[in-house]
């Protein structure tokens, strides 16, 4: 099986694109800005700037004796923020988790300004995503809208920023697995309460029903992130993640812990009724699966066939309804598609700017389809941006692959590399819903994102693979 995938077309496209723009990147003025030739991220402009920040911010703290005042203080216990923030992101409202992921922050820079000789982490995920910071930031320069852009920047430039210090502070395994472990509990609240709206019958909003073509479906919950497909998104990266813990399970309580949580989460993803966030966990589990373990592939392709037989005839309809222009939603999407493409035509280069999309689209719209956001990631990412934020993006997926993929070739162990494909597989089954929606829109989904990419350059450091 590894032999078939290795040798497919699609395989080996893939595997080109990335290692294209992996070559452009290097050769890039960009990249020798950020990370440097030769002699590593130190020798870099800013490496430098880094460094000499850092030796300022130490001379200051020790002049104003602010290193004795912190020394203790809440506000220096990194972990505890970090886990904090990586915990309740799906739960609290966004402001609430921007002051958290600021607190983080700041108490990541307080670990280095009171210590001269700590040393940032190397890692070719954590250049992405200051390249993809970067670039939004100057996106929003020549935004055409520009307080339209302002808070959408922000939130995004934090958050990487924040995926940015979480990788340079979890350095360890179990720094790392402790995280993966909050983000299960949080999917398990969050799932639990979306299954609670079922039971208490809570009320859907029309727009998410077509109540013509499935009149069958009277509900579909949405829990705590306010939309049922933003659920599913939010679902699709951390259920992987419940497997994986059942599978490196050491006890069988905990086993039972980890099982449990999964099925919650799948439960509540069924009761999103969101085609594409069905179709994105079919296909992540059996990518994480087969990658486990490839025997794995038959078992798994008669399941496929027996569940498929006894389903509901109400879930075997929408699964079929997928791309049905009958469909209001299918054909609004496809409508908001082609006035995006026609605004692309006008700004592809450089895009209108972040969050300005709402304002610039009414004037390509069809059909009276208005809409705040192109109803696909990567249209909106190129509306935001243009070429630079979607070549970024796609170097950010593209460098955390080719970080697990080096650690596991390196002969990971099995714990390390169950939790690397479980977290490969979230990905996976996360950017195919993004084809249908703008995952980003809720940006406690693109945070929980970034984490998960952030995670996978923590399990990947050299530093740590003997750490346990």
């Amino acid at each position: 099986m590894r032999a078939m995938i290795e040798n497919s077309l699609i395989y080996r496209l893939i595997t080109a694109i990335g290692a294209w723009i992996d070559r452009q990147w290097q050769k890039s003025r960009l990249a020798a800005i950020i990370s440097g030739s030769g002699s590593g991220s130190e020798g870099s402009v800013v490496g430098k700037a880094g460094s000499a920040v850092h030796r300022a911010l130490c001379s200051v703290f020790r002049a104003l004796k602010l290193d004795r005042l912190f020394e203790g203080s809440v506000f220096t216990r990194k972990y505890f923020w970090m886990g904090a923030a990586v915990l309740l992101a799906p739960i609290l409202p966004t402001a609430a988790v921007l002051v958290l992921a600021l607190i983080a922050i700041g108490s990541v820079v307080l670990t280095y300004a009171v210590d001269r000789e700590r040393r940032a982490a190397a890692s070719p995920v954590k250049k992405w995503f200051v390249a993809y910071a970067l670039v939004y930031a100057v996106s929003a320069a020549f935004s055409m809208a520009l307080e339209s852009t302002l808070s959408s920047t922000l939130l995004t430039v934090i958050f990487a920023v924040f995926a940015v210090a979480m990788l340079d502070t979890h350095r360890t395994f179990r720094d790392a697995k402790r995280l993966v472990t909050l983000l299960v509990v949080g999917g398990t609240v969050v799932a639990g309460y979306g299954i609670l709206q079922a039971v208490l019958g809570r009320e859907t909003s029309a727009h998410w029903i077509d109540e013509e073509l499935f009149s069958n479906i009277s509900q579909r919950v949405y829990s705590t992130l306010d939309n049922p497909n933003i659920l599913s998104e939010y679902l699709l990266l951390v259920i992987p993640l419940g497997v994986a813990l059942t599978v490196n399970a050491k006890s069988a309580n905990g086993r039972i812990a980890a099982l449990v949580s999964t099925a919650v989460m799948v439960a509540c993803m069924f009761l999103t009724w969101s085609r594409a966030g069905w179709v994105g966990l079919l296909l992540e589990l059996a990518v994480l699966l087969v990658l486990m373990d490839r025997r794995f592939l038959l078992p798994g392709l008669l399941g496929a066939v027996v569940v498929v037989a006894f389903l509901p005839q109400g879930i075997l309809d929408r699964l079929l309804s997928v791309g049905s222009m009958e469909d209001s939603s299918a054909f609004y999407r496809f409508s908001i598609w082609t006035g995006t493409l026609r605004m692309l035509r006008d700004c592809w280069i450089a895009g209108v700017g972040p969050g300005a999309f709402s304002v610039i689209y009414p004037q390509y719209s069809l059909n009276a389809a208005i809409t705040k956001h192109a109803h696909n990631l990567y249209f909106q990412l190129m509306c935001d941006s243009g070429v630079p934020g979607i070549l970024t993006f796609v170097g950010l997926v593209v460098s955390a692959v080719r970080a697990a993929a080096g650690t596991i070739s390196r002969g990971a162990d099995r714990e390390r590399r169950v939790l690397l494909l479980a977290l490969l597989s979230g990905v996976v089954g996360f950017l195919i819903q993004s084809v249908a929606e703008y995952s980003f829109y809720n940006y406690r989904v693109m945070l929980v994102f970034f984490i998960v990419i952030g995670l996978i350059g923590s399990l990947s450091l050299r530093e740590t693979e003997a750490d346990r």
